[in-house]
């Protein structure tokens, strides 16, 4: 049984009047903050953060701290399977795009796509397979082959002549810091990055995103409370401009902040040898209104979503799919 993907790319800006799709991954930080009633405050409100901290971040010839305004846009991955003569349509991923406008020059700058990530193979993967593969044993385990297919098919798509056409650069990805390892700080420091951090060990995440082929590196950008997880492929530190890497700072601590805020709203920095925790008590929260637990409900009813819809109709050929695939 043979199979074919096609992707197709959807943007939709990200604005004070952002209204998520029928077809978006709702567990996404940015669909969780546009539902209901303060929708459009929450909405200003993130956006202003994302500016501010641009702004802070990108302060030479900046004197008012008011030069660069950040644009996101949502970026849709469909995938379009073709097996045994049927055509059917799969959302795979969402990611951000940003870009910067230069007020003073008048003039748009790109910015970094990739950013947030959110993907329905990956709420199948951590919310449907591993906790049904780890409810009857003692000690925590990854099923076989864990985060291999979707591994593949993220590859595909970055590979495909519809990523290239649309984007300049890889992707770089940037998420939170795992509460379950332990961070020491390094004396690497970079301009815009911040101070360099490093594990001893790969958080599952980690492994995750290496099955998709990216490497990562920690940093803690000036004034944070935390370092970031930046996943990449090539170089991050030669392969993007000092104003692409603070479009993604900006945007993806401010998500952080909502999202996570014992971590990185915290009221003290992240100290030399630092492990992460959400019961740190010592944070501020933003006036931005977020539901952590309903995202967590909702990540397992769309893994589930994906089990019935892509998983188990495909499986044996996705399977041997993946198997033989190769960049």
């Amino acid at each position: 049984m043979s199979v074919e993907f096609t992707f197709n790319i959807k943007k939709i800006p990200f604005n004070e009047d952002y209204t998520p799709s029928d077809s978006t991954r709702l567990t996404t930080n940015f669909a969780n903050l546009a539902r209901g009633e303060h929708r459009q405050e929450n909405l200003r409100n993130v956006l202003r953060m994302i500016d501010n901290r641009f702004n802070s971040l990108a302060h030479w010839d900046n004197p008012n701290g008011d030069r660069y305004s950040v644009g996101v846009d949502i970026i849709s991955a469909e995938m379009t399977i073709k097996s045994e003569g049927k055509n059917e349509c799969f959302p795979l991923i969402e990611v951000l795009n940003t870009s910067i406008f230069d007020r003073k020059d008048d003039k748009r700058i790109p910015g970094i796509v990739g950013n947030n990530f959110s993907s329905y193979v990956r709420d199948y993967d951590f919310s449907v397979l591993l906790l049904n593969h780890n409810k009857d044993l003692s000690e925590f385990r990854t099923p076989e082959r864990f985060g291999d297919l979707h591994g593949n098919l993220f590859k595909c798509f970055i590979n495909s002549e519809c990523y290239k056409a649309h984007f300049r650069k890889m992707p770089v990805i940037c998420l939170s810091v795992s509460s379950n390892r332990t961070y020491y700080r390094t004396r690497n420091h970079h301009p815009v990055l911040g101070v360099e951090y490093e594990q001893r060990e790969f958080s599952l995440t980690d492994q995750y995103f290496g099955k998709m082929g990216m490497k990562v590196r920690y940093f803690m950008p000036e004034n944070a409370s935390a370092p970031l997880a930046f996943y990449f492929f090539g170089d991050l530190l030669s392969d993007y401009s000092n104003m692409e890497l603070i479009s993604t700072i900006s945007t993806m601590e401010s998500f952080q902040k909502i999202y996570r805020p014992e971590i990185y709203n915290s009221n003290s920095p992240a100290a030399d040898c630092y492990q992460p925790s959400l019961k740190h008590q010592d944070h501020s929260v933003t006036r931005i209104v977020y539901d952590r637990e309903e995202r967590s409900q909702l990540a397992i009813a769309q893994g589930r979503f994906t089990e019935e819809s892509f998983i188990k109709p495909y499986q044996d050929v996705l399977e041997q799919w993946s198997a033989q695939y190769s960049v």
